[in-house]
């Protein structure tokens, strides 16, 4: 009974630090939100790489004197520099577009709660919107669409993933819209075989998921005997499908996140090829943003070269003379126009650039086609690097 009373006062005290910590995270962002209003009317970027690098080097030594790990003292202070970069991004991009300052945004994604764009769609909005009025659709062109029409007003689309690549129907989608890129997220993808009732591996008979986490957990599948696939158009379809058969010989492909909505649970957790799998969506809106000054850029376009040799390194030449960085180039075929290939292209560059500007300007002159789909944030944030002394 003593050892009871111990652990529960143990645990009590545990409980008052944990609040004592959100207290001081609440307080720590609102700071770095007023670092943010400081550097509203100065063109100065929102990182200083060398100053993080400091801050983390200083707060090891400090943590070792404590008896804290180096790499732990690392992993937390990262996850709270990442925050406060892109908390100070999403403010700075309210000031430079005021217009789109709204208590409550309405959101396309593929599939309903629980499916990969959901919980995307969630993340992104999580620093820009009190409330989130969810449009859950069967297909990526339905999402195109509700924007267009104005039923809503963004679509959240999986552009890419590292383990299955990119998503071709929604490239080929992108050539036939008006539709502007306005942000990009990049969300973990961790695989996991749920089900709705305890059960064991042996007893799975039949799979349910969408065509992309099939593919990205292949080498596991291959490994599973006589399991029966099905195809379903989301993965929150498929959890909704287990959850509804409630049965022991059924599973589904999907995160362990989405599965809690579904009152799903794990039965084995990281079956996809990769360790390190992430997806990357991009958010798409009816009229374009202005992207602050201070934020890093990434601008889309596509452009169509013709069938003459060398087109194509004649437009990667320009963009290394002007000193753009490259960050993605992907083709696609051209509908009614056989062998004809469509490139799209991400370059690391503000649109409102001279820089860009004076580049896609001489791309035109040398392209049958060009077209801006969109110019937005960059959103995924780089771990600061401390140095190996320091660990």
């Amino acid at each position: 009974m003593t050892e009871q009373l111990d652990l529960t006062k143990i645990r009590e005290h545990i409980t008052a630090l944990d609040q004592k910590l959100l207290e001081l995270f609440a307080e720590r962002r609102a700071l770095t939100l007023n670092v943010a209003k400081s550097k509203a009317h100065q063109v100065r970027p929102v990182r200083d790489q060398q100053r993080e690098q400091e801050l983390l080097v200083r707060l090891i030594n400090q943590g070792k004197k404590l008896g804290l790990d180096a790499h732990y003292v690392t992993s937390v202070f990262q996850t709270i520099i990442e925050d406060s970069v892109l908390n100070q991004q999403a403010y700075l991009q309210q000031l430079t577009n005021p217009n789109l300052q709204l208590p409550a945004v309405s959101v396309a994604f593929l599939g309903d709660k629980g499916s990969y764009s959901y919980l995307a769609s969630h993340r992104y909005f999580s620093r820009r919107a009190e409330t989130i009025i969810e449009s859950g659709c069967q297909s990526f062109q339905e999402i195109m669409q509700l924007v267009e029409s104005g039923h809503v007003d963004y679509g959240m689309l999986p552009i890419e993933n590292t383990s299955s690549g990119s998503i071709n129907e929604v490239y080929d989608l992108l050539q036939h819209t008006n539709l502007s890129i306005v942000g990009e997220i990049t969300q973990p993808i961790e695989h996991c075989l749920l089900t709705a009732v305890n059960t064991s591996l042996d007893k799975i008979k039949t799979i349910y998921a969408h065509g992309q986490p099939f593919a990205q957990c292949s080498n596991f599948l291959d490994k599973q005997h006589d399991i029966r696939i099905e195809y379903c158009d989301s993965t929150a379809d498929a959890m909704a499908k287990v959850y509804q058969l409630q049965d022991d010989t059924v599973a589904v492909i999907g995160s362990e996140e989405g599965g809690y909505l579904y009152q799903l649970h794990a039965l084995e957790k990281s079956i996809a090829n990769q360790d390190e799998n992430h997806s990357r969506f991009i958010l798409v809106a009816r009229k374009p943003v202005d992207v602050a000054e201070q934020i890093p850029a990434k601008t889309t376009f596509i452009l169509a070269t013709g069938q003459k040799p060398g087109a194509l390194v004649d437009c990667l030449v320009v963009l290394k003379q002007h000193g753009i960085n490259m960050r993605k180039l992907e083709s696609r075929p051209i509908q009614g126009r056989p062998w004809e290939e469509m490139f799209y292209i991400d370059v690391e560059a503000n649109l409102k650039s001279l820089t860009l500007q004076e580049a896609i300007n001489e791309l035109t002159a040398i392209t049958k086609f060009i077209k801006v789909l969109g110019c937005y944030p960059i959103e995924h944030i780089s771990p600061t690097n401390v140095p190996s002394s320091a660990l």
